[in-house]
């Protein structure tokens, strides 16, 4: 864990949120703009909590694969939690 925590950094962390404002703002778009506010939000928690899901489940490979890696992973992320705030929010 602390390795991710070392690979993210604070330039790391900014680009996290910045993906997931991202993900949410696209989310946020696709559904015509309603709950803009609650997709970018679920998009932050999501890209912010997936590196560290990854790298509790064994993800090693994770900190090794760098800053790039990690945003990666949190799109991911993102979009699956946007997925699942759709789903409750309609």
């Amino acid at each position: 864990m602390e390795s991710v925590l070392q690979a993210i950094g604070t330039v790391g962390l900014i680009f996290l949120v910045l993906a997931g404002l991202l993900a949410g703002w696209i989310a946020s778009v696709v559904s015509g703009g309603r709950h803009k506010a609650a997709y970018l939000a679920i998009g932050v928690v999501g890209a912010l909590i997936t590196p560290f899901i990854v790298a509790l489940l064994g993800g090693a490979v994770l900190a090794a694969g760098g800053l790039l890696a990690i945003v990666a992973i949190a799109l991911v992320g993102a979009v699956i939690v946007l997925i699942i705030g759709k789903m409750i929010l309609d």
